[in-house]
């Protein structure tokens, strides 16, 4: 054997242990995970496989219908849970679904891995739940579902509240690992070896990211069981779903002129992670009657910076009286002034280099 393919041979084997130590270490992970964030929910059987929820019962007294809560990508049930439960609690009935194939729902059929085939699976466990018409709030991926469920379920929908949704076509893609990880073969690969140990580098960034320009709250990654999204399977779901949205959303929107609820639309001016000038006001555009709340300097979480709107947008649905504009215009104050204080607060650090007049500082 020539030395060039002794050598190949030893970098080949090298990649092997490599790759199966990976492998060992995600699998690893994922199990010290489910073990630091145990399932709080049941699991039900919608037809051949389970569905994770928390289903909070209907109090005697209540002015608001059920309420069903669907969470965004890279999420699980307790990130709307978290921002929601204690402003609503005692005034309604409330379901927190995990999707097919995050949190811990099992992942279904290959159906699932479109927003349509996660909208029926949500539907068939409200009549498992025994649960009718509810408003339906999603957040982000979750309001492609949200829309998929009002144009496929319309009985079962009493309003709808949209929160920085993705729903309509966009120019460009998505990031590079969703497309990888939704490869045959090299996907599973990448999921069960990689995505983990880069993920567990990455969250605390990735949380920044997502609230920017807004403060994440401190303990979010934590309250939200984040890192269950980093499960090497769950990931893999995660990153189909993804990257199948734009076809998905082709598909659908076209038919949301179809959709007759009462729909209220939330959503950020700063957002880096949807296009809210796309999205949020295609939404406005495309459901008849719609009413678009419209927040200069909020990013992609209105659910935890603007909860008490988002609140008040379900209050309204069901029938309330509500100035949601004038709150956005309150809010608006609020955030700048708070950037303001933060300005104040960041301390200056002299620049030792030249400064070009055309750069930004």
């Amino acid at each position: 054997m020539s030395l060039f393919l002794k050598i190949a041979a030893f970098a080949f084997t090298l990649l092997i242990f490599a790759g199966a130590a990976l492998a060992v270490f995600s699998q690893w992970q994922a199990h010290r995970l489910e073990r630091l964030y145990p399932n709080g929910g049941e699991l039900i059987d919608i037809g051949g496989y389970k569905m994770n929820s928390i289903h909070v019962a209907r109090p005697e007294a209540t002015d608001l219908p059920a309420l069903v809560f669907v969470h965004g990508a890279s999420g699980n049930l307790l990130d709307p849970m978290t921002a929601f439960y204690p402003a609503l609690a005692g005034r309604a009935e409330m379901l927190f679904v995990d999707r097919p194939g995050h949190g811990y729902s099992e992942r279904g059929g290959a159906e699932n891995a479109n927003p349509e085939g996660q909208a029926d699976a949500i539907a068939a466990l409200l009549d498992k739940r025994k649960i009718g018409k509810a408003i339906i709030i999603g957040h982000s991926f979750g309001g492609a579902i949200v829309a998929a469920f009002a144009v496929r379920h319309p009985d079962k929908v009493a309003g709808l509240l949209f929160i920085s949704a993705a729903t309509h076509p966009w120019p460009g893609g998505v990031e590079w690992y969703y497309n990888l990880a939704n490869l045959p073969v090299l996907g599973p690969l990448f999921c069960h070896t990689l995505a983990t140990p880069a993920g567990l580098l990455q969250i605390e960034d990735g949380v920044r990211y997502v609230f920017a320009p807004n403060s994440a709250p401190p303990a979010y990654a934590e309250e939200t069981a984040l890192k269950l999204v980093l499960r090497p399977a769950n990931f893999c779901n995660n990153a189909r779903d993804v990257a199948n949205l734009h076809d998905a959303v082709v598909r659908m929107q076209p038919r949301y002129q179809e959709i007759r609820a009462k729909t209220v639309i939330i959503t950020g001016d700063s957002d880096d992670i949807v296009y809210e000038e796309i999205h949020s006001r295609g939404l406005k555009r495309d459901i008849a009657g719609s009413e678009l709340i419209w927040i200069r300097h909020l990013g992609h979480k209105p659910d935890y910076i603007a909860t008490d709107i988002a609140v008040a947008a379900i209050e309204k649905i069901a029938g309330a009286s509500r100035d949601l504009q004038k709150m956005a215009r309150d809010l608006e104050r609020v955030i700048e002034r708070d950037r303001m204080a933060a300005d104040v607060r960041r301390p200056v650090i002299a620049r030792q280099m030249p400064v070009n007049p055309s750069e930004p500082i």
